[in-house]
C-alpha cells in the first residue's frame, strides 16, 4: 500500500464518521474539488470554505445516510483513483439512490491538490425528483 493510498483511504474513513474537518484539513489552501457536471452540485470549488459550502454542507443537509463507500484503490505516484458506490436518501422526496463513482485524487507533499468526481448524475437527480 502506498502512502498516497493510505492518505486517501483515511479520508474516506473520516468522511464516513462525519469528520469533515479532517477531510478539509488534508487539502492545500487552493485545492480544487470538481463535482460532475449535470449533478446536483456540479462544478469546481476552490479552497476549504468553498468546498464545505458547495458540497459537504449540502450533502449533510439534503441527504439522510449519504455514504461514499470505496471498493478499490489504484495508485500511481501522487495520483489515486478510487472506485466505489454512493448511497443515500434525499430528504425532500424520501427517495433512495445508489450510484457508482470513480474519484481521482491528486496529491502533493501528502496533501490533496485536487479531487475529481465521475458518477452517473442521472441516478442522483432521480432521487431528487418527486415521484
Amino acid at each position: 500500500m502506498s502512502q498516497s493510498s493510505d492518505l486517501v483511504r483515511n479520508l474516506y474513513a473520516a468522511f464516513a464518521r462525519g469528520d469533515i474537518p479532517t477531510v478539509l484539513g488534508a487539502m492545500t489552501p487552493d485545492a480544487t474539488w470538481t463535482e460532475s457536471e449535470g449533478g446536483p452540485y456540479g462544478g469546481t470549488y476552490r479552497g476549504a470554505n468553498d468546498i464545505l459550502a458547495g458540497v459537504f454542507m449540502k450533502l449533510g443537509g439534503e441527504w439522510d445516510g449519504f455514504a461514499a463507500v470505496p471498493a478499490q484503490f489504484v495508485a500511481e505516484g501522487d495520483t489515486v483513483v478510487v472506485l466505489g458506490e454512493y448511497s443515500g436518501t434525499y430528504r425532500a422526496t424520501g427517495r433512495a439512490m445508489r450510484a457508482p463513482f470513480a474519484h481521482v485524487w491528486a496529491l502533493s507533499d501528502g496533501r490533496v491538490v485536487s479531487f475529481t468526481q465521475i458518477t452517473d448524475t442521472v441516478l442522483h437527480r432521480r432521487a431528487m425528483e418527486s415521484a
